[in-house]
């Protein structure tokens, strides 16, 4: 499963952020997304994960092929690891958690109510859903703040076997997670200034 994105516009409140966007993302590879504080990267995930809309461009393979992970966890903190997991798998139709629950070493955890981890252990958590999505791509926005060194091999290790079996994954971090791939530098791409007579139009 291939995504394709093409002559891509994003914009934040309105107000375009980077412009002229393209590449491809293929089975089994990883693509790291870099570039400067508050340049556009969480915005650009959330656009090609279909959360809010380009201003001019297309994103093609994203229909239902997406698992997207952001800045939250995503975690309810009334229910038990387990619970939170079974939720998940039970909406994408995943038939067991085990894997989820061994790749992120939470097995000890299970029984544990999500508001009663730390931050580390919630991220894991959050992170783990992703294998019961059953989804090729892989969309993910720093995905490896809160985690130690210990569980960011494991992210890393999760990712490797996700693109083994023919996924794919676009990630936007400022560490080195040792993972073979592309880097895709948004810097160039960020968008001219708003001229004087379209300020009005980036809040239309």
């Amino acid at each position: 499963m291939s995504l394709s994105v093409s002559d891509l516009t994003i914009a934040r409140g309105g107000v375009p952020v980077l412009e002229g966007l393209s590449f491809d993302l293929h089975a089994g590879q990883a693509m790291i997304v870099r570039g400067p504080n508050g340049i556009g990267k969480t915005t650009l995930l959330r656009t090609i994960a279909g959360l809010q809309p380009a201003v001019k461009g297309t994103v093609r393979g994203a229909e239902d092929t997406i698992a997207y992970a952001g800045h939250s966890d995503g975690i309810k903190p009334t229910l038990t690891v387990t619970e939170n997991l079974t939720f998940w798998a039970s909406v994408f139709g995943a038939k067991s958690i085990e894997a989820a629950l061994k790749a992120y070493d939470l097995i000890t955890l299970a029984d544990r109510h999500a508001g009663n981890l730390s931050a580390g252990q919630k991220r894991r958590l959050g992170l783990s859903r992703l294998l019961v999505t059953g989804r090729p791509i892989w969309v993910l926005d720093e995905p490896t703040v809160s985690l130690d060194v210990n569980a960011v091999n494991m992210f890393a290790d999760a990712v490797r076997v996700h693109l083994g079996q023919g996924g794919s994954a676009l990630i936007a971090t400022h560490i080195d997670l040792g993972l073979e791939g592309t880097v895709l530098d948004v810097g160039p791409f960020k968008a001219k200034p708003l001229a004087v007579d379209d300020f009005d139009g980036g809040f239309l």
